[in-house]
């Protein structure tokens, strides 16, 4: 569909028609409506999609319109509807074809009168959307329970509900030559660094693509620089809105795709997937315990297997205390292949959890969790301490905030497995010094902190606040 070159609208509300015909689907897609109507004995088309209009308002607006008769049209015909006779908040008058295009595959609803050159834009926009509720994946034992939605106004409302500062700034994009989604750039004007926010702007400004299929994962791709062989996140993701609010406190950007309920925050460090908002829903002491635990449970999910392998292949070497490790039988299947049989087993168990409706997940979780394994054990395939170190390893991984940073841990575990199985404690250096040539080398933006901060490069204050969970006076004066 093209506009011939067209760019503003005439003042023939018949040939204006036909430019709407040429770049909407008007006569071909039913939800896209053209409706005549007369305004005081001039002819006029309401143009919109249908499911995207509040109708009672528009009703109201219909009404007040057609009530008019010739003689009450002064010369501004377009300015006097606006002021007089359309009694709505968001209203606009428009020349631009492009403009009013887009605007109308958002939802708005465009007014053309005979013989004006501008339509009215009247935002009347009410798009499907679904209860707040508390995020699945960032639950809270105390703490609020609303969380992002699918639309971007809503969340939005959400964050400036929390933070009612006037340097809170949302940056509106759209993106994609066909999906225009609506990409909100959420910052704290004074807070932020400025060469970050203008070097994330610049990278979305010049994203050129049909559509952002997977709304903010997409995006994501389009604006971070990733390699094949990095599984570490670059990007931290929430669906809570006090996260967000927090984030852009601490300076931080945060970039909303409309039909997401995920929020991206930049820059993201290693230590950002390590923190919970539960943390700070509790007492200090609870909260910092709390968050030793979890270090604990994400240092066991990534190293615990490894090291149990090296110690039983080098158990010679080992103090009469320590003698205990490594099974007490043998079996068919060496040791390291049972336990990626195991990580394969369930990594299996968890994809087949997403696809199972939720009244047979639990039966799924007794099948592959406990029938299974035992069988095995029984049957000489498994050793039993094999099953329990992967049970406590998959603990561990699943007790990780960051759902993104968990399965770069067990990607990393199952690298660390199969050199340490296959070279022993040369295999286990050699995967220790990848996995750290890959954290030290992860980074995706020019300006911000480098990815092992507050470590390497070493910093106390900020690292003990990652350590502790303070309390809010002491981390406000520092």
């Amino acid at each position: 569909m093209g506009l011939f070159g067209e760019k503003q609208l005439k003042k023939d509300i018949k040939k204006n028609i036909e430019l709407m015909k040429q770049i909407l689907p008007i006569e071909k897609s039913f939800d896209v409506i053209a409706r005549d109507i007369i305004i005081g004995a001039r002819e006029a088309c309401l143009i919109f999609i249908d499911g995207f209009v509040k109708d009672e308002i528009m009703i109201w607006i219909l009404e007040s319109l057609q009530s008019m008769t010739g003689n009450e049209f002064g010369k501004d015909v377009i300015k006097q509807l606006i002021k007089t006779k359309i009694g709505y908040i968001e209203v606009e008058a428009v020349k631009d074809i492009k403009k009013i295009e887009s605007l109308i595959l958002s939802g708005a609803v465009v007014l053309i009168v005979d013989g004006e050159n501008e339509a009215i834009l009247i935002d009347v926009r009410q798009y499907p959307v679904r209860t707040p509720e508390e995020p699945d994946l960032e639950k809270v034992t105390r703490g609020s329970r609303d969380g992002l939605v699918e639309t971007l106004i809503f969340n939005t409302a959400l964050i400036r509900r929390r933070l009612r500062d006037p340097n809170l700034i949302f940056d509106i994009r759209s993106i994609g030559t066909r999906s225009r989604t609506d990409v909100v750039i959420a910052y704290i004007d004074g807070l932020v660094d400025e060469n970050l926010l203008s070097e994330i702007q610049d990278r979305i400004t010049g994203i050129d693509i049909g559509a952002l299929v997977m709304a903010e994962k997409t995006l994501e791709e389009l604006i971070v620089k990733k390699r094949w062989y990095n599984p570490l996140p670059q990007v931290k993701f929430t669906e809570r809105p006090d996260v967000v609010a927090a984030h852009l406190m601490e300076g931080h950007i945060a970039i909303i795709v409309d039909t997401s309920p995920s929020v991206m925050i930049l820059p993201a460090t290693l230590f950002h997937f390590t923190q919970h908002a539960e943390d700070y829903y509790q007492n200090i002491t609870v909260g910092t315990y709390i968050r030793w635990i979890r270090f604990l449970g994400m240092l066991s999910a990534f190293i615990l297997l490894p090291l149990w392998l090296l110690l039983v292949f080098n158990k010679q070497y080992l103090p009469d205390f320590l003698q205990f490790l490594g099974p007490k039988e043998s079996t068919p299947i060496p040791l390291f292949l049972q336990f990626i049989l195991l990580e394969f087993g369930l990594d299996l168990l968890r994809i087949s959890s997403i696809h199972t409706p939720n009244a047979l997940t639990t039966s799924l979780g007794i099948i592959g969790g406990l029938i299974l394994s035992e069988f095995a054990v029984d049957v000489g395939l498994f050793v039993p301490e094999t099953v329990l170190y992967m049970a406590l390893a998959g603990i561990g991984t699943f007790a990780t905030p960051s759902m993104e940073f968990s399965m770069a841990i067990r990607l990393f575990r199952l690298l660390l497995l199969i050199l340490t199985g296959l070279f022993n404690v040369y295999g286990f250096i050699a995967a220790i010094i990848i996995i750290f040539i890959i954290t030290f080398s992860t980074g995706s933006f020019k300006y911000g902190k480098k990815y092992t901060w507050p470590l390497i490069p070493f910093e106390w204050k900020p690292l003990s606040n990652i350590l502790f969970r303070k309390p809010i006076p002491e981390l406000k004066q520092e």
